[in-house]
């Protein structure tokens, strides 16, 4: 799935314009980078640059982090020859307990799917791509944000 069929998703169900959706989604994205680096700076100014320099934690979704990867000996896949590889910063994302929950269903549902213990010709209803609305959405009162105004 691409930022774009995320708008259009959005943007069909709170009925806002894409253009203004687009504009939305892409200032979350943007605080999200901004606050990881404006964290990480902080930290270092502070000489810290050990463990988690920046973070980012989304109730129910999950935690950005980034993080000081230790300089390290490594192996070239193609020569075999041995090569240094530097220290870094990576960002690292730690899915929420929700997501978590529900990838773990569809790994079931796709064990009893090929053991054959599940419905053959049962419907996806939380597969991507079928028509339904996930609880804790947004746009719903229990969804982020909390949105009474969105659809129900």
């Amino acid at each position: 799935m691409t930022k774009k069929e995320i708008v259009k998703t959005i943007s069909d169900e709170i009925g806002l314009t894409q253009l203004k959706t687009k504009k939305i989604v892409q200032r979350t994205f943007d605080a999200i980078v901004e606050t990881l680096v404006d964290e990480t700076k902080r930290q270092i100014d502070k000489g810290c640059e050990e463990g988690t320099l920046g973070r980012i934690e989304l109730r129910n979704f999950g935690v950005f982090e980034v993080k000081k990867r230790a300089a390290r000996k490594a192996r070239n896949p193609r020569t075999g020859e041995r090569v240094n590889v530097e220290a870094k910063f990576v960002v690292t994302f730690k899915p929420g307990k929700e997501m978590e929950e529900k990838v773990r269903e569809l790994q079931e549902r796709s064990k009893s799917r090929s053991d054959g213990t599940g419905p053959a010709g049962s419907p996806d209803v939380g597969m991507p791509g079928a028509n339904t609305q996930m609880p804790g959405s947004y746009g719903t009162p229990e969804g982020y944000g909390n949105n009474p105004g969105g659809p129900q």
